[in-house]
């Protein structure tokens, strides 16, 4: 089966474009950076402009490297991170920002300026939210578009798209306003088992003028990941990507639901299949876990269930943590080693967390034994609140057992007790979903975190369950090529591309004996720190 299909990925720090041939191999990626705002009181801004910037440099030079004719892209498939973009009717971008800059149009996932809105949504109890965990997070739509009502009337009147990013970029590249079921159902409280917008929700929390307008700033069509949109690329986006006009485009996704169609649909060594025994683990900046069962699975804490939200005609549970690769970078930039460390790393030409790891490995025999490095030191990573299972945004990160050094040692022995710290918090979601009748046999891991063996052993031994391991070494871009290969027509479903285009190179076993013991003793102190700093944080 012939066949080339572009995928386009937008995550917190960078764009990304990758070419895949349709077997799932991967011919030529590029990226480029993008701007982040940052300001106090979590404030967290992106252009949509400079986004589409990086898309078109990046895929120009990915279409560049693999010497690939634009008539030979067949599909293009784009995700992103589940960030608010507004513009107005004709895509002029809108200030969300306090500085007026019309550019910084976007308010990004990790913004929480909308805590004391998503507070108030929550203690109305509105029966919607039972599709949310019973509780609705700072970080979706809905609250940040009460925040800019109450905060930037003026904005918020003059609107004419509320877009999910990945959504944006579909209409920016298409000209079709039609949403993603991935988007709204995951991310706005669109119902998508019953096909509808929940009217009453909105009046019950003030948002009352898009029920009155029909929702039609928000999504009016609202279509399955992959579906084609419209005629394809559009002229002026075609000129702008270098691509041919008429490609087609296909609905898009979050990000890291598109990591998890480019996971756990992987067939292993013996070609087998259980999607709904896998939890595709997304490990970056922040970390998603997402759970695809038959029937719904109602979870407390945990987001969903979603109708065909990530795997078509399945129901997702989403959980994972606001901060995981962020968590690491910032307990390892608060010691004192961490100069010194940076340095070595730059000069030896690698990564300062692939350079910890070798530090951390250096003296033992196996990876499992690394944990033996963090005895007594005990991190519970929740800097930025827990997400799930607890749905906690004032949850914060507790370091337990620190002592005065200031060697490179001890600082590779917080970053282990920091990975198992993340471990914990999704063996304590997969207990959570085990309760919820979701059970769950292999952890099929993606994301740049994902990639060192070393966090991946720790995973697999904190959480006592296997990890999967993709074949190809971008999976996110991946899932976001396979919604190409649907919207091509090339294949027949989403289902089917993933089933030809990825594949489990690797399984790791968890540890058994002392080491697992080890862990769950951990995973107890784990516990005790979370309810401890429950109990004293008012103080």
């Amino acid at each position: 089966m012939d066949g080339i299909f572009l995928g386009i990925d937008v995550g917190t720090g960078s764009a990304r474009a990758g070419l895949f041939d349709a077997a799932g191999t991967l011919l030529a990626a590029a990226k480029r950076d993008i701007r982040l705002w940052r300001e106090r009181g979590d404030i967290a801004e992106q252009s949509t402009q400079d986004i589409w910037r990086a898309v078109c440099e990046s895929t120009r030079e990915a279409m560049a490297l693999s010497h690939t004719r634009p008539e030979d892209v067949n599909g293009i498939g784009f995700d992103a991170t589940c960030s608010l973009a507004v513009v107005d009717r004709d895509g002029t971008p809108i200030s969300v920002s306090s500085s007026g800059d019309p550019s910084r149009n976007i308010i990004v996932w990790m913004d929480h300026r909308a805590r004391a809105e998503a507070a108030a949504i929550n203690s109305a109890g509105h029966d919607v939210l039972r599709y949310v965990g019973s509780r609705i997070s700072p970080e979706m739509e809905t609250p940040k578009l009460r925040w800019l009502k109450a905060n930037r009337p003026e904005t918020f009147a003059k609107v004419g798209h509320f877009f999910d990013l990945a959504d944006y970029l579909t209409w920016r590249a298409s000209g079709s306003t039609k949403r993603s079921i991935c988007t709204v159902t995951c991310k706005w409280t669109y119902l998508a088992h019953e096909g509808r917008w929940d009217e009453s929700y909105f009046r019950s929390i003030g948002l009352g003028e898009l029920a009155d307008e029909g929702f039609t700033r928000i999504g009016t069509e609202i279509v399955e990941p992959g579906t084609v949109l419209g005629a394809g690329l559009t002229a002026a986006a075609a000129h702008d990507m270098g691509l041919a006009e008429g490609t087609p485009v296909g609905a898009g996704m979050i990000d890291a639901h598109a990591g998890g169609i480019g996971t756990v649909g992987a067939s292993g060594a013996d070609r087998s299949v259980s999607i709904e025994s896998r939890l595709a683990y997304v490990f970056g900046t922040s970390a998603c876990s997402m759970a695809s069962t038959r029937k719904p699975a109602f979870v407390d804490g945990v987001w969903g269930p979603y109708f065909s939200a990530m795997v078509p005609g399945l129901w997702l549970n989403e959980g994972g943590q606001s901060a995981a690769g962020a968590a690491l970078d910032h307990l390892v930039r608060c010691h004192p080693a961490h100069a010194e460390v940076l340095a070595q790393a730059t000069q030896a030409g690698t990564s300062l967390m692939r350079w910890l790891e070798k530090q951390a490995t250096s003296d033992k025999a196996s990876l499992s034994e690394v944990v033996q490095k963090a005895k007594g030191l005990h991190v519970v990573p929740e800097f930025l609140g827990n997400r799930s299972p607890l749905a906690d945004p004032e949850a914060r990160g507790i370091i337990a057992g620190l002592d005065l050094a200031t060697d490179i040692t001890g600082l590779a022995s917080l970053y282990v007790a920091g990975v198992c710290g993340l471990g914990y918090g999704l063996r304590q979601l997969i207990n959570a979903l085990a309760k919820g009748d979701v059970q769950i046999d292999m952890i099929v891991v993606s994301g740049g975190a994902a990639q060192s063996a070393l966090a991946r052993q720790l995973l697999a031994d904190a959480t006592g369950i296997s990890i999967g391991v993709p074949e190809t070494a971008e999976p996110v871009l991946l899932g976001a090529a396979i919604l190409g290969a649907k919207a091509s027509g090339v294949f027949e479903d989403v289902r089917s591309a993933m089933a030809a285009m990825s594949r489990i190179a690797t399984v790791i076993k968890p540890a058994t004996g002392e080491i697992a013991r080890i862990h769950s003793d951990r995973f107890k102190a784990f516990e005790e720190l979370q309810a401890l700093y429950r109990n004293v944080r008012a103080c």
